[in-house]
């Protein structure tokens, strides 16, 4: 079986698909908010050609997506696949992610996290995590889903500067072991 890096996945609260060309307009609304970018290493993502080049490499990534609210029908945010290594070392990357803050707390982050894992640990043996070192929000929302820190590591930043950032996983020995039950168990009320 080949790994889907743009399936269609769905839950009680969000869907995802496929990241198109025509979508720029409605994934800008939604990044649209200094403060969403404030503590990330790229914090003028906001700006519309910050954005453009953001949007220009998930479409060229072939694994990004858009999330979608299924109560508004609205786009929230995104998320993609990549850095995909099948065979020995047998891992993904899960990350570029972003919603809307009206969507910040949990529920919707819980059920997207768990959507792409979900379908990425039938095909990798690890699910890997990259946040900024100094991103707690998403270091603490990583933390929530069951994600264990693993050290860190430095990595270019768009302007192809080193930065510090904080390497997190999910295995799928994790995933059986309790971490799907845990997020499966945190639904939205």
């Amino acid at each position: 079986m080949q790994f889907e890096l743009q399936p269609k996945l769905e839950g009680e609260l969000i869907r995802l698909r496929p990241l198109e060309r025509t979508d720029f307009d409605d994934l800008y609304l939604a990044a649209n908010d200094p403060l969403i970018w404030e503590v990330h290493p790229e914090p003028t993502r906001h700006q519309r050609d910050v954005f453009q080049q953001y949007f220009d490499s998930g479409i060229e990534s072939g694994g990004a997506f858009v999330v979608i609210d299924k109560r508004s029908e609205r786009i929230i945010g995104g998320s993609r696949y990549f850095n995909y290594h099948p065979g020995e070392k047998s891992e993904i990357e899960i990350g570029y992610t972003f919603l809307e803050r009206a969507y910040w707390g949990g529920a919707y982050n819980r059920e997207l996290k768990r959507l792409m894992i979900e379908h990425a640990i039938k095909f990798v043996e690890r699910v890997v995590f990259i946040a900024g070192i100094n991103n707690f929000r998403s270091r603490r929302a990583l933390e929530k889903i069951g994600a264990r820190f693993e050290g860190e590591l430095e990595r270019p930043n768009t302007a192809g500067v080193m930065e510090k950032n904080a390497l997190y996983e999910i295995t799928r020995e994790m995933w059986e072991d309790g971490v799907a039950k845990l997020l499966r168990s945190q639904r939205a009320v």
